[in-house]
């Protein structure tokens, strides 16, 4: 963007609350993940072991590894082969590939056929990007094609989403202890060479928090605030998620004061109706005058039933004359209710809290980081009786509907 005198404006770049959700997940071994399949399928593991092809192309992983190796175009325009060969505890875009199964992942890493195969395939896919990979603890370079690689790799975007896939596979299958170098050498080439600027934001909100390690993100977060240009503009991480001030879990409830003053207030306003004539009859009236009297009989009857409903609440209350016994609910009961309402909503909201105090918002220093602390928040639910007891001592808040009025 360029401002009237002419000078270039830049953006300050927005982080996803859901890609860090996603990652969140991955890094935490998938909870609630369900592992369905048979575990005698294991079709990721055949594949590997060049007993079946991949599907829907039927091609084997030994065709791929020797042919395809150096087929830009093929590697590039081919969508359906890369969950075959970097496959992931999570459905992709190819519903022909299966997913991993736990077992299965403790199976691969025992087949040295398959782990062999598994970096010959690391190795293809980082020569495709202008990489190569230099020794055995998975430190990488720049490959002898590395500027026309990468000039196609700073304009093709899909390739991030690829990359992230491999990072994840890479911890899933053994290979923790190479993605550390791989994120460091794209972060150096995109911040401090300026060889690939297009991989930058996908690198800081994807590719540093695959890594499970929290301290190795927070090296890599370090190196990149260090070189990251306009420095003003770098974040730790994505905000935390904002709740809806009408939610369930976070609307005021109206206190028994306030339920008392408004049945005061509604025997103030009730009036007995007043006749226009004292001797006048019913049978004297017309048609309109008798459509008002039964309206207003039936509004009468709408002020008899909120003074009932008043006077109930008065009696649940232990409403009194004197000063002193004046007071509300049983606590007990009524933080026993609240709790149970807001039980449910606690569990829905969970993951979401948990992974606020995992990736929140960190600014002003650099040692407080995205993602720094893995410990998760205690559960807002936990402190509710105690929040509640006070409340309720210094006349807090109570609800009841009205149902609960009428009993």
């Amino acid at each position: 963007m360029i401002s009237g005198d002419g000078t270039e404006l830049t953006t300050k770049p927005k982080r996803s609350f859901y890609a860090a959700r996603d990652l969140y997940k991955y890094r935490h071994q998938y909870p609630n993940f369900k592992d369905l399949r048979y575990q005698n399928d294991l079709c990721n593991l055949r594949f590997y072991k060049n007993k079946i092809p991949f599907k829907p192309d039927g091609v084997y992983i030994e065709e791929v590894l020797n042919k395809w190796k150096g087929d830009y175009e093929k590697l590039e325009h081919n969508h359906t082969y890369i969950q075959w060969l970097f496959p992931l505890r999570e459905q992709g875009l190819n519903f022909y590939a299966k997913e991993l199964t736990t077992y299965e992942i403790e199976e691969f890493k025992k087949t040295k056929e398959a782990i062999r195969r598994f970096l010959l395939a690391y190795k293809m896919m980082l020569e495709f990007f202008g990489i190569k990979l230099i020794d055995k603890t998975g430190n990488v370079a720049r490959a002898a094609n590395w500027q026309e690689r990468f000039q196609h790799l700073n304009e093709s975007q899909h390739n991030y989403l690829r990359i992230t896939r491999i990072l994840k596979s890479l911890g899933e299958l053994g290979y923790e202890s190479f993605k550390s170098p791989l994120v460091k050498f794209i972060l150096h080439e995109a911040l401090v060479e300026d060889t690939i600027p297009n991989i930058k934001q996908s690198a800081l909100e994807y590719f540093v928090y695959t890594i499970r390690d929290r301290r190795e993100r927070r090296k890599l977060l370090r190196f990149a605030q260090q070189h990251y240009t306009p420095s003003e503009h770098f974040i730790w991480g994505p905000p935390r998620k904002q709740k809806s001030e009408g939610s369930k879990t976070t609307k005021k409830t109206a206190s028994p004061v306030s339920i008392n003053n408004s049945c005061i207030s509604k025997h103030k306003k009730s009036k007995e109706p007043k006749h226009t004539s004292a001797g006048g009859s019913s049978a004297g009236k017309t048609a309109e005058e008798r459509k008002v009297e039964l309206a207003k009989n039936g509004e009468d009857n709408d002020q008899n039933e909120q003074e009932m409903n008043c006077d109930t609440v008065r009696q649940n209350n232990g409403e009194k004359n004197s000063d002193t016994d004046t007071g509300p609910l049983s606590k007990s009961e009524e933080i026993h209710n609240t709790s149970d309402r807001k039980e449910d909503a606690s569990h829905s909201k969970r993951d979401d809290e948990n992974l606020n105090n995992d990736c929140g918002n960190h600014p002003g220093t650099i040692e407080k980081d995205l993602c720094d602390t893995e410990n998760l928040s205690n559960n807002t639910s936990a402190d509710l009786p105690d929040n509640l007891d006070k409340d309720m001592l210094s006349g807090g808040t109570a609800t009841k509907n009205k149902d609960e009025l009428k009993s």
